[in-house]
């Protein structure tokens, strides 16, 4: 892909509900995905970066949304670590996210604590395994083997599944191929 501008809008254009998608799975706010996805497609095409199509970038994307969610956690973490009588993140309603709550999924992922929530997208959106989540988000994989069972067995009754793990958990419909 030759002109960075092309690019921009050909990865919006063919990928930007995907990428929105999966902003919201990370986040759990349809407001702070467009901003995920908005900072990472900055972040993807500020520096002169060789892609070769469109998928290609839309993975570069998808996986900078990923690094820029995980580290935003973390830097929170370290924040409300060292001065916790200043850091107090108070989640001011968005009107999007009522029409995102319409999607009993939607509502049930907003529900689920920040660290259970990306640990489920990264497992069944981005098919990682657990020691790549644990690497990821600076876990142990134990604790993200909890983080994992919590939100399968709050999604679970939703989605019609069990609350065992599968030996493999793939979603592929919305993800760039």
């Amino acid at each position: 892909m030759s002109d960075s501008s092309e690019a921009v809008a050909q990865v919006l254009r063919d990928g930007g509900k995907r990428l929105a998608s999966y902003g919201l799975v990370l986040t759990g706010s349809a407001h702070e995905a467009e901003e995920l996805v908005q900072a990472a497609v900055v972040k993807t095409f500020v520096k002169r970066r060789r892609l070769r199509d469109a998928a290609a970038a839309e993975a570069y994307v998808r996986a900078t949304m990923r690094t820029l969610y995980i580290d935003g956690i973390r830097r929170d973490r370290t924040w409300g670590r060292l001065v916790p009588a200043v850091v107090r993140r108070s989640h001011v309603p968005d009107p999007s996210d009522e029409l995102a709550g319409h999607d009993q999924v939607a509502r049930a992922l907003a529900e689920l604590p920040r660290q259970v929530r990306t640990a489920v997208a990264l497992r069944y959106y981005d098919d990682l395994t657990v020691a790549d989540i644990a690497h990821h988000m600076n876990l142990s994989e134990g604790t993200v083997k909890k983080y994992l069972q919590d939100g399968r067995s709050r999604l679970a009754p939703l989605l019609g599944l069990g609350t065992e793990e599968p030996e493999h958990a793939t979603v592929t419909e919305g993800r760039a191929r």
